[in-house]
């Protein structure tokens, strides 16, 4: 038998409580997400989880600047409530506010830490 790695993400994750919508060829749902990186994020759906591996997606960012659309999403897990999406297919300019979104989110994190650690 291999020896056990431990699982480890390749990417940052913010933890955040933010809307969203999604849907897929025959319904629309909305949920909470709960964590997200520029590849993907979990999805809380207290009323339904989807029931297509491809869905379309609008978070809802506090940027103030409307909704942002992720064209295709797939389903990689499903654990009670919870669903976790990994993002294929993004608008350039879409995808250009995720990647800053994230970024900017990561650095006032760590400036959180550095702050803290030097008081």
């Amino acid at each position: 038998m291999g020896s056990k790695r431990a699982y480890t993400r390749e990417h940052y994750r913010l933890a955040v409580s933010y809307p969203a919508m999604f849907s897929d060829r025959s319904a629309i749902g909305e949920g909470t997400v709960t964590n997200l990186s520029v590849f993907g994020c979990t999805l809380e759906c207290p009323r339904g989880l989807p029931e297509n591996p491809n869905l379309h997606i609008h978070l809802i960012l506090p940027d103030e600047r409307g909704s942002l659309p992720i064209e295709q999403a797939e389903v990689r897990w499903m654990k009670g409530n919870q669903v976790g999406l990994q993002f294929h297919q993004l608008e350039r300019k879409a995808n250009l506010r995720l990647h800053g979104f994230v970024w900017d989110r990561m650095l006032e994190r760590l400036r959180l830490i550095k702050h803290h650690s030097s008081s």
